[in-house]
């Protein structure tokens, strides 16, 4: 059976691509620091890892000869101020959202060399693309942070780095940049991201379902260095 790993899997997406990938006959590590909510089963295997430990990622790559996909969903943001931002904050959110997207994207494409065949799929965001509009938050305290966007800007230019120096060992390196998830915002937030949405809609882990089908495919061989945005055409205009 062919072997995926999955980063940020307790997450509402990270969920989703578990299942897709567990529907499309892999064995999935799912990996996250809390795993409480994933239940082991035969072709799902739960692993609690720190992807901004040099040391333990290591280790954890140890227990494997051969790699099929790895998704780098895993990521976190900050809502205080731009102002009282701290550097303990800011270096956080580096360290996940940056950090540890090279530390899995290292261990898995030394085993993907060897194999001479492997996938990579990076997590961006629509905010490492265009800048938020602090509009839509309104006074909700969720507004987004110029370090969240500036490591998901980041992780779309590692995907282009890693496509472009180890597409000559069939490697294909991608990335999925959602916009706005639908989970339980308020109505105010909900309105706003609506309004400036060309689809009228926040998006759903399903829409994002789709665009992992077409860079996990057999038959998609080609593909390689690309930011599929999936937003509904919020960035259009």
């Amino acid at each position: 059976m062919k072997v995926a790993v999955v980063t940020g899997a307790n997450g509402q997406l990270g969920m989703a691509f578990v299942q897709t990938l567990v529907n499309s006959d892999y064995h999935v590590y799912a990996l996250d620091l809390k795993i409480d909510n994933i239940k082991k089963e035969n072709n799902l295997t739960p692993v609690c890892l720190d992807i901004t430990r040099e040391k333990d990622v290591h280790e954890f790559y140890n227990l494997f000869t051969e790699i099929d996909i790895l998704v780098n969903n895993a990521g976190i943001g900050v809502f205080t101020k731009f102002e009282d931002r701290t550097a303990e904050e800011f270096e956080n959110v580096m360290k996940v959202n940056l950090l540890g997207t090279f530390l899995m994207s290292q261990g898995a494409l030394k085993l993907m060399k060897v194999q001479s065949y492997g996938k990579i799929i990076n997590v961006g965001s629509i905010y490492g693309v265009v800048s938020s509009d602090e509009r839509i938050y309104g006074d909700s305290g969720r507004n987004n942070s110029e370090v969240y966007s500036a490591t998901k800007s980041g992780v779309i230019h590692m995907t282009k780095y890693m496509a472009a120096h180890f597409g000559k060992y069939n490697i294909q390196v991608n990335c999925i940049s959602p916009g706005g998830i639908f989970n339980n915002q308020s109505s105010d937030f909900k309105k706003n991201y609506e309004y400036k949405t060309p689809m009228g809609r926040l998006g759903n882990p399903e829409d994002l379902q789709s665009a992992l089908k077409y860079l996990i495919s057999d038959e998609t061989k080609y593909t390689n260095g690309i930011n599929i945005i999936v937003d509904g055409g919020f960035c259009a205009w």
